[in-house]
């Protein structure tokens, strides 16, 4: 733990918590609204946040991996949908810094990051810049190409056509990060889009189950010009990271574990007749339904902090066997934990406001979450090991 939990670290993770009441506080409303938690990352913005993951000489707060995964945690305590969407900012910051470094670069790809990384640092933490990183097209896996997003150079940049879908932040980011393909050549680019591009829409409604602030419509681009300095990563980093530092994957999953702690505080609370009934932490039947939640929650944080902890480049078969079985304890055992706090707190629970109702709906979001879904770290578990040279 005291490898994980650094000073440093927790020093960041103590100023989300002092934010968190009231990005509590205000979750309900977004939630009903399915609106934007505008008002929360006006907070994160004002505090710094933005620039979590750049670099301290550039402004920013200097985070690295396991401490954006360890602030994520806190903030999904208190305001899940506030940390989905913080991550979609963060992730490039960490892709563009943090991992990249990571990676090792030749000369031409520090030369890349040399002229980019700049203005990326100044957006994020002195022009109150926000970024989205929508990636997901639709598009069935193993079906062929799965990128269907075209980038085509023009003078000073790209024009880029394509769709992705649940693009997160769609009515509130200045820029899209997306990855899109140039004619001819298999590396993946990682291009920022204008939202004020000329060529770009937002389409559709949103109206989901849970997560309800996220505002992840539809992102439509028809030759969006993308100028040179949004290139975000020299071309061959991002294939680089799927192949060297898949643990980029499983950011989503510190947002759930840190639902999974929120689940539990209430479920405590409830216990203990702090909601305004009689307490109920002598009942032997509920008292076994809280014994059954700390189990899975410890479990699934175990496994997170063990990943942590070893999550480096060119990680060995077993770490990345630990990762998606972490993926799959953390993402099934939200809706676990969630769906047992209903049974012990009762009937209640199930009424709005009351948080457990929220919380029930938000957990059972996470297990369809691309890339690394609970179907798809279930199939690559299931096959681990079983095939040579595979």
């Amino acid at each position: 733990m005291s490898q994980i939990q650094t000073p440093e670290r927790m020093a960041l993770v103590a100023r989300v918590a002092e934010l968190g009441p009231q990005f509590a506080q205000r979750a309900a409303d977004y939630d009903r609204k399915a609106a934007f938690p505008a008002q929360n990352w006006q907070d994160l913005t004002d505090a710094g946040f933005l620039g979590l993951c750049a670099p301290t000489d550039a402004g920013g707060l200097g985070a690295d991996f396991v401490a954006y995964a360890l602030v994520s945690e806190e903030l999904g305590r208190h305001c899940p949908t506030t940390a989905l969407t913080f991550n979609m900012h963060t992730a490039t910051a960490l892709l563009a810094g943090w991992i990249a470094d990571e990676l090792g670069m030749d000369a031409e790809q520090k030369a890349h990051l040399e002229r980019t990384r700049p203005h990326l640092w100044e957006g994020m933490c002195h022009n109150r810049i926000i970024h989205s990183q929508p990636f997901s097209e639709g598009r069935t896996p193993g079906s062929g190409q799965p990128i269907g997003t075209v980038a085509t150079p023009v003078d000073g940049g790209y024009k880029v056509t394509g769709k992705k879908i649940f693009a997160s932040l769609s009515g509130i980011a200045d820029i899209h990060n997306v990855v899109a393909l140039v004619d001819g050549d298999p590396r993946v680019r990682l291009l920022g889009v204008p939202a004020t591009s000329s060529g770009v829409e937002i389409e559709g409604e949103w109206d989901p189950l849970g997560m309800r602030g996220t505002d992840s419509r539809d992102l439509i681009m028809n030759d969006a010009f993308v100028p040179q300095q949004n290139e975000v990563l020299p071309p061959g980093i991002f294939d680089a990271m799927v192949q060297r530092f898949p643990y980029f994957y499983m950011t989503l999953s510190f947002t759930y574990l840190g639902l999974m702690r929120a689940i539990i505080d209430l479920t405590g609370e409830y216990l203990r007749g702090e909601h305004g009934v009689a307490s109920r932490r002598d009942n032997h039947v509920k008292q076994a339904g809280w014994a059954e939640m700390q189990m899975t929650y410890d479990k699934a944080q175990s496994l997170m902090y063990r990943v942590l902890s070893e999550a480096s480049v060119d990680p060995s078969k077993d770490a990345l066997r630990r990762a998606w079985t972490t993926m799959v304890a953390i993402m099934e055992g939200a809706p676990q934990i969630a769906s047992l706090a209903i049974r012990v707190c009762g009937g209640r629970s199930m009424l709005r406001p009351n948080k457990l109702e929220q919380h029930y709906r938000d957990a059972r979001c996470g297990a369809t979450m691309l890339p690394w879904s609970v179907e798809i770290c279930l199939d690559r578990l299931g096959r681990y090991d079983l095939y040579e040279n595979r």
